[in-house]
């Protein structure tokens, strides 16, 4: 329990002081956010804004991991290949907004750098994760709800959530705050998961040190969202960019397979995949139809369309994030309760 409050406690240290750092930093360089022509008019004063914030993030989350193993937590194998994941997707979406910077245009890394980039990842977890980290080789719901697969299935299987679980992220993160807010909702709620898992071992496949190591992992990462979001919220002084888009992304669908909640994954990151599916949905219609559903996507986008403004639109998001969370931890521990009952093993 310790070392989960130190993590938190540094990373949001770190990240509330060292936030401004990098703005600092990237201002001077020039690394300033290129704003879609077709995008809401009310972006266009947005432009300029640094971006790649999410090396804040990151930098936080890694130092207070490093900081919170001083004491008597212990690294494990399942730790480090989750915390690896993080920092290799935030390293393809520094690729990716670097390569927007240089150019000066709002496209980045090609389709074929960032998938090789993404399923060079997914393989390293997919192979490792349960030779050697003692990972769970399945497709699972919740708890004991699974179904074990081949290896090669399994690999798909990784390379298909990160890529849909990054780009989720990615999407979300079109308002000041809304993908940082969210993170740190979802973050937060998998802190208290991954702890409940180290505290009650006999019921889930992880061990009582890798599920506190993935506590310690998802606790720095809660509270370097929200040190970020101080600086992140409307008016954003940084934006994230696909650094943090894509490691926070990444991060999710890494958790959700160590923590055997892969389709949970669906309510308690249920803002990301309305955002997913509202743009789904938009192409879909307009190449059968020729019509949009949305005035445009994602859905943020639609309702500011609509006239509504920013800030509200943020806030009802995260209440729907939250709603999400609550429905998908209320299911985690039915899922419990059904297998033992309110006084557990």
């Amino acid at each position: 329990m310790i070392a989960v409050l130190v993590a938190g406690i540094v990373a949001l240290l770190v990240s509330l002081a060292g936030t401004p750092l990098v703005i600092d930093y990237f201002r001077k360089r020039g690394f300033g956010q290129a704003i879609r022509e077709e995008g809401p008019h009310t972006h266009h004063a947005k432009a300029g804004t640094p971006t790649m914030g999410g090396t804040a993030i990151v930098l936080a989350a890694v130092v207070a991991y490093l900081v919170a193993h001083l004491g008597s937590a212990e690294f494990t194998a399942a730790g480090w290949l989750v915390l690896g994941t993080f920092v290799g997707m935030a390293m393809v979406g520094f690729g990716d907004d670097f390569i927007k910077l240089r150019m000066q245009r709002n496209l980045g890394l090609n389709k074929t750098a960032k998938f090789s980039g993404q399923a060079i990842i997914a393989a390293v977890f997919a192979f490792v994760g349960p030779e050697i980290a003692g990972l769970p080789q399945n497709i699972s719901v919740v708890g004991s709800i699974e179904m074990e697969v081949s290896a090669w299935v399994f690999f798909i299987w990784v390379f298909l959530l990160l890529v849909g679980a990054s780009n989720a992220v990615n999407l979300t993160d079109g308002l000041d705050g809304l993908a940082a807010g969210a993170g740190t909702l979802v973050f937060g709620a998998y802190t208290l998961l991954a702890f409940w898992q180290f505290r009650n071992t006999f019921a889930y496949p992880l061990a009582a040190g890798e599920a506190l190591d993935i506590a310690i992992i998802v606790a720095a990462v809660t509270t370097a969202c929200a040190g970020f979001l101080w600086h992140n919220a409307p008016p954003a002084k940084i934006f994230m960019g696909d650094t943090g888009s894509l490691a926070l992304g990444g991060l999710l669908a890494a958790v959700a397979i160590a923590t055997n909640t892969q389709i949970l994954l669906v309510l308690l990151g249920g803002l990301f995949v309305i955002e997913t599916l509202s743009v789904i949905l938009q192409v879909a219609v307009f190449r059968t139809t020729g019509k949009r559903v949305l005035r445009m996507a994602p859905l943020h986008h639609h309702f500011e369309l609509l006239g509504w403004q920013e800030t509200t639109i943020i806030v009802r998001f995260w209440i729907i994030a939250g709603l999400g969370i609550a429905i998908g931890m209320g299911l985690f521990y039915a899922e419990y309760l059904g297998r033992f009952g309110p006084l557990g093993g």
